[in-house]
């Protein structure tokens, strides 16, 4: 450790990752000429060259050696970065950070956050969103929550709240279509697609109909607040999960053509817990009081 050339390396690793001495310098802020001295004194470190000159715009290129060695600086410098990053935001013992899906986030917990903030006064809360299943024992996150059945394996899971599925659309096109109020007047609408699964037309169809509906056409979207957000600005009908279209439905942004003709899901939102909470006291008093905030909410039938 003692001996290691750590500026070089670090130059080096710009070097390979914007591809070249110049975007290495801006990167890093300093001359080119200094870039182009720690690339000399690691290859006098290595005793082999790392790069070569090259032609034309390429003005450098790794040297097999050189390409093997910049990767794994690479990979061991984003490592260091992720980690550092990680503990500077565990800054306190009482901060508590909760992985996300977006839509989630975005309408659900982050409205909330204010008031949990104002309940927990001691708690610093992060939310970190991320599509993925959490790697919990990594120590970045200390509880996800997810959006499903619940059915996840080796991880702890505990029910947050349950939810119903709903045709919203926006009023302008609730107008437009002639006011339509039964399910069989959904088939001659445009769909708009939620491609979480639980959310599919398919499921809609099945309990109230029509079998006429066809649930293959009509634009799909990558997340349940995209299709929501198409819903609101008139570009078709959505099967909205009541948790988080419940707000737009209230302030009128959204109406619920079908009054109160639901599909219920059952429990739907999960709280993830890692095996060992960083944080316990904190995490453990934040998953109450979302629970409490969980058995509140109605279902939307």
């Amino acid at each position: 450790m003692r001996d290691l050339p750590l500026h070089a390396l670090r130059a080096f690793a710009a070097v390979y990752s914007h591809g070249g001495v110049r975007a290495a310098a801006r990167e890093l802020g300093i001359a080119h000429s200094s870039v182009s001295r720690h690339l000399s004194e690691l290859s006098a470190w290595l005793g082999v060259a790392v790069a070569e000159p090259g032609r034309g715009k390429r003005g450098l290129i790794l040297t097999a050696q050189g390409e093997l060695l910049a990767k794994a600086t690479l990979q061991g410098l984003q490592e260091i970065t992720r980690v550092a990053s990680t503990v500077r935001e565990a800054r306190s013992g009482r901060s508590v950070t909760i992985a996300a899906a977006p839509s989630f986030a975005a309408r659900w917990l982050l409205p909330r956050i204010p008031e949990l903030e104002s309940a927990l006064p001691r708690i610093e809360v992060s939310v970190v969103v991320d599509q993925r299943l959490t790697d919990l024992n990594s120590g970045e996150v200390d509880f996800a929550i997810r959006i499903g059945e619940g059915k996840w394996r080796e991880v702890h899971c505990e029910p947050l709240m349950a939810d119903s599925l709903y045709p919203v659309m926006s009023a302008a096109y609730w107008q437009r279509s002639g006011r339509p109020d039964t399910p069989a007047r959904l088939a001659r609408l445009r769909l708009l697609h939620d491609r979480d699964p639980q959310a599919s037309w398919e499921s809609w169809r099945a309990a109230h109909g029509p079998k006429a509906l066809d649930v293959r056409s009509g634009p799909r979207f990558a997340s349940s607040d995209l299709v929501l957000r198409a819903a609101m600005q008139g570009q078709g009908v959505a099967l909205a999960r009541h948790q988080l279209a419940r707000e737009d439905v209230a302030s009128g942004a959204l109406v619920r053509p079908l009054g109160k003709l639901s599909v219920n899901l059952g429990p739907s939102y999960w709280i993830v817990l890692a095996d060992k909470l960083r944080n316990r006291e904190a995490a453990l008093a934040v998953v109450a009081w979302l629970k409490k905030q969980g058995g509140s909410q109605t279902q939307g039938e």
